[in-house]
């Protein structure tokens, strides 16, 4: 693993940098308030290639490699976590998906319109009754004469779902098959029998809309099957290996803005006429956060580079994809967290952002695998057992 960075890595990152300081994060404030979908930051994004940075230039994208997504994810993260989360859906769950396991028709027409940022994707596999446990979705999607599909069902947590023009859906088509009944499915939104449930009121990251979507009859033609028939749930846990690697990146990104925060305010913030940065207690505070941030870093750039070489030689790398989202989730919740205690009264008002990273936060140790998930994927892949 090369630690050192090339000059397009660092170039993609100083986009990335540059637009979240000069767009987001003077504007995080106010989408998270009202919860609206940042659509023109979103728009700009795409027009700089952020919205598909491992997308070849053919079809819509900046071409670049996984490390370069992680460094971009980490700068829009540090300026806001809710349009990271926009950022790894379009890029990790949308668009890997249909990369690897999609026809060229479909990279040209749902790629491209989402590298570019003219369209928003969606990830649709969670279901009310059916969260970690996949297998037990009830979604159907029942195969008619002429190879059409015909879907019925919800799915819940849909990240950019009230906003979504295109998704990728996971439903059951042979059911008595359990895992290798799962289909994967390109929707359109504009098309009859797709419906939109209530925007859901999240704690945090509230500007990423999210809701239950319903299917009710919806017709899915042979060729908007994803990969091949009964090969979704491969389909899902390819994308989410990389979708883990997003949300470590941005969960390296929230943990960084509290901690240069925290770190600005010891020095500043006086106590008993010395500044709070020079008593035992709150040094110890800060170097068990500059810690879980550096590891947290350090193992989600190896994650990255051990996905960069799967794509040379067909491995795997969802040890180092699990390793990473569970180090670097669960130290942005602690650092977020030494850093509100550090703020004390100061970091509980809404009139400072670290309340707003404490709730932002938690979020990172439940989406795309919860950490309880991660370890019994971390520990099976060590094990070999099951």
């Amino acid at each position: 693993m090369d630690f050192g960075f090339s000059e397009e890595q660092l170039m993609i990152q100083d986009v990335a940098r540059r637009i979240a300081q000069e767009k987001i994060a003077p504007t995080a404030a106010h989408f998270d308030q009202t919860g609206e979908f940042p659509s023109e930051n979103i728009r700009i994004l795409g027009e700089n290639g952020l919205m598909g940075i491992e997308v070849p230039a053919e079809y819509g994208g900046a071409g670049m490699d996984p490390i370069s997504y992680v460094l971009a994810m980490i700068e829009i993260a540090e300026a806001d976590c809710a349009h990271s989360t926009i950022v790894s859906v379009n890029n990790s769950l949308f668009c890997n998906g249909i990369l690897k396991f999609g026809r060229e028709d479909q990279k040209q027409k749902y790629v491209r319109a989402i590298a570019e940022g003219t369209a928003v994707g969606a990830f649709a596999l969670t279901e009310p009754q059916s969260g970690s446990d996949a297998t037990a979705m009830r979604c159907r999607a029942v195969k008619q004469a002429d190879g059409s599909f015909v879907i019925t069902g919800k799915k819940s947590w849909i990240t950019s779902g009230p906003v979504a023009d295109y998704i990728v859906l996971f439903a059951m088509s042979e059911p008595d098959k359990g895992a290798k009944g799962i289909t994967a499915f390109m929707i359109d939104t504009r098309k009859p029998g797709f419906h939109r449930g209530k925007t859901e009121p999240k704690m945090g990251i509230r500007a990423s809309a999210t809701c239950e979507i319903e299917f009710a009859d919806y017709l899915a033609p042979a060729e908007d099957v994803l990969g091949k028939e009964g090969e979704g749930f491969k389909v899902a846990m390819s994308v989410l290996d990389a979708g883990r690697i997003g949300i470590a990146s941005q969960a390296v990104g929230l943990g960084k803005a509290a901690y240069k925060a925290a770190l600005s305010y010891v020095q500043e913030r006086k106590s008993f006429g010395q500044p709070i940065g020079s008593f035992q207690m709150i040094q110890a505070k800060i170097a068990d956060m500059k810690c879980r941030l550096d590891a947290a870093e350090i193992l989600t750039l190896r994650a990255a580079w051990a996905k960069q070489e799967s794509e040379k030689t067909g491995g795997r790398f969802s040890t180092e994809a699990a390793v990473a989202k569970l180090t670097a989730s669960e130290a942005a919740m602690f650092i977020t967290h030494a850093a509100l205690q550090i703020h004390g009264g100061m970091g509980y008002s809404k009139e400072m952002p670290i309340e707003r990273y404490f709730r932002d936060a938690k979020i990172t140790e439940i989406y795309e695998g919860t950490s309880e998930i991660q370890r019994l994927v971390i520990a099976r892949n060590e094990t070999g057992l099951r």
